[in-house]
C-alpha cells in the first residue's frame, strides 16, 4: 500500500445537467414500477438549452405521461425560468413497444429456486462493489465529503443562505492520506452555478462557503480542513449561464461520482433508467452489499467484490475478491464465505432487497432519490444493500 498519496473526488447538485437525466430517467422508472411492478422499463434521457429528449423501452400494462414527468422534474430542481422553462420546454419522445410477453408476470418472491434459476442473465457485465473503514458507511472518505458537500450547497440555495446559487453545481474534495488512512483535507473546489439579477463575485461566494457551509459541515468530523487546506471557487470565472443553457446532459455520464468517486472500480455502465430486471444495476447493488457485510464483519479494512455475468446464466461465472492486504482472513477464504452465505443470482437479488416495490414505499419515488442523491453509502432513504445483516454469518 502507498505510504502517503492524495485523492480528489467530484459531484454534483440536482440540477447539473447530466444528474437531472439521471432523475428523469429514473422518475420514469419509479413511475411505471408504482403501476406495473412487474414492468421492464429502459429509459435514457439527454437535455440541452430548452429541449429534453427521452428515449424509452418498454413492455408494461402502466400508463405513464412521459413529458410531464420530464417537466415535474426540472420544475421541482428550481431553475428560474429564464434558464429553464419546464412549462415551455420541448420534450421530445422516442418510444419502443416491447411484445407483452418480455414483461414479467410473477413476483420473485412467490418462485421456486428452480425458477430463480431459471431468471439468466440478459446482457453480460462485470460489476465491482467496494467497501472501507475511512468512514461510518464505509465507504471513501473523498466521495462522501463531496457528495455531503453537494447537499449542502443545495440545501444553502433552498433556504436562502446562498439564494444566488443555480441548481446547478459542481464539487470536489482533495484528501490526504498517510499509510492507507485519511489525514487532512488538501483543498475544495466549488464551481457555482449562479442564477438571478444580483451579481456576486467569487469572493463572495467563497466567504458564504466558508461560513455558512464549510463551518457547520465538518464541525464534527475527524479530518478537517486546515490553515493549508486551499479552497478554490469559480477558479476560472463567473459563468453567465448555468444548466441546460451553459451544457448538455445525458444519462449515465456520472457512474463514478454515483458509486465511489473513482477511488475504486465500477462497471462504467449507466446505473439509472433501468428497471431492477437488468443485472447491470441491480449487480452493482449486490457486489456493494457483498463487500460491506465483509468490512462490517472486521475480514478487512478494504475489500472489493468483483461478480461477472454471461447470458443465460443465472449464477455469476466469476466471483473474486481483493483486500488491497488489508484482510484478516485469506481472499479465498472471503470468496468461499460469500458463496456459501450471499446469492447474487439476478432473481434472488430482486427478491432479496424487494426492488420490484421500493418505488411504491416512498412519496417521492425510490429509484429518482438514488438518481440525485448517489446510488450508494447515506442516502436520504434506507438503502436495503447498505445493510449489514449478513456479519455474523460472514465471522
Amino acid at each position: 500500500m502507498k505510504k502517503r498519496f492524495f485523492f480528489a473526488s467530484e459531484s454534483f447538485t440536482e440540477g447539473h445537467p447530466d444528474r437531472l437525466c439521471d432523475t428523469i430517467s429514473d422518475a420514469l422508472v419509479d413511475e411505471y414500477l408504482k403501476q406495473d411492478p412487474y414492468a421492464r422499463i429502459i429509459t435514457e434521457c439527454a437535455i440541452s438549452k430548452g429541449v429534453v429528449f427521452v428515449a424509452a423501452r418498454f413492455a408494461s400494462n402502466a400508463t405513464v405521461d412521459i413529458p410531464d414527468i420530464a417537466r415535474s422534474v426540472i420544475t421541482g430542481v428550481g431553475y428560474r425560468e429564464d434558464d429553464f422553462n419546464a412549462a415551455d420546454c420541448t420534450v421530445v419522445t422516442s418510444l419502443i413497444t416491447m411484445p407483452s410477453e418480455q414483461r414479467n408476470s410473477t413476483d420473485e418472491s412467490e418462485l421456486a429456486d428452480e425458477d430463480i434459476e431459471a431468471m439468466t442473465a440478459r446482457n453480460q457485465i462485470t460489476l465491482f462493489g467496494f467497501a472501507c473503514t475511512q468512514t461510518p458507511e464505509l465507504m471513501p472518505l473523498p466521495i462522501t465529503l463531496a457528495d455531503r458537500l453537494a447537499k449542502e450547497l443545495s440545501a444553502a440555495r433552498r433556504n436562502g443562505q446562498m439564494p444566488y446559487l443555480s441548481p446547478d453545481c459542481t464539487t470536489q474534495i482533495g484528501v490526504e492520506f498517510d499509510q492507507g488512512r485519511p489525514v487532512r483535507i488538501d483543498n475544495i473546489t466549488v464551481i457555482a452555478g449562479l442564477q438571478g439579477p444580483r451579481a456576486v463575485d467569487a469572493m463572495q461566494i467563497r466567504k458564504d462557503l466558508e461560513q455558512r457551509v464549510l463551518i457547520s459541515m465538518f464541525a464534527e468530523d475527524s479530518v478537517k480542513p486546515n490553515k493549508r487546506t486551499e479552497i478554490f471557487v469559480n477558479p476560472r470565472g463567473v459563468f453567465p449561464k448555468s444548466g441546460p443553457a451553459s451544457h448538455s446532459g445525458m444519462t449515465g455520464r456520472k457512474t463514478a461520482s454515483e458509486t465511489y468517486g473513482g477511488f475504486a472500480r465500477h462497471s462504467g455502465s449507466a446505473l439509472s433508467g433501468k428497471d431492477p430486471s437488468r443485472i447491470d444495476r441491480v449487480g452493482a447493488y449486490a457486489a456493494r452489499y457483498a463487500a460491506k457485510n465483509v468490512v462490517a464483519a472486521g475480514l478487512a479494512e478494504e475489500c472489493e467484490v468483483q461478480l461477472s455475468y454471461a447470458l443465460g446464466h443465472a449464477q455469476p461465472v466469476s466471483i473474486q475478491v481483493q483486500t488491497f492486504g488489508t484482510g484478516r482472513v485469506s481472499e479465498d477464504d472471503i470468496q468461499e464465505r460469500l458463496k456459501e452465505h450471499f446469492d447474487f443470482r439476478l432473481g434472488a437479488i430482486i427478491r432479496d432487497f424487494q426492488l420490484r416495490h421500493l418505488p411504491t414505499r416512498y412519496k417521492h419515488g425510490f429509484y429518482r432519490q438514488l438518481a440525485a442523491h448517489g446510488h450508494m453509502g447515506r442516502s436520504i432513504i434506507d438503502l436495503p444493500w447498505e445493510k449489514t445483516d449478513k456479519v455474523a454469518l460472514l465471522r
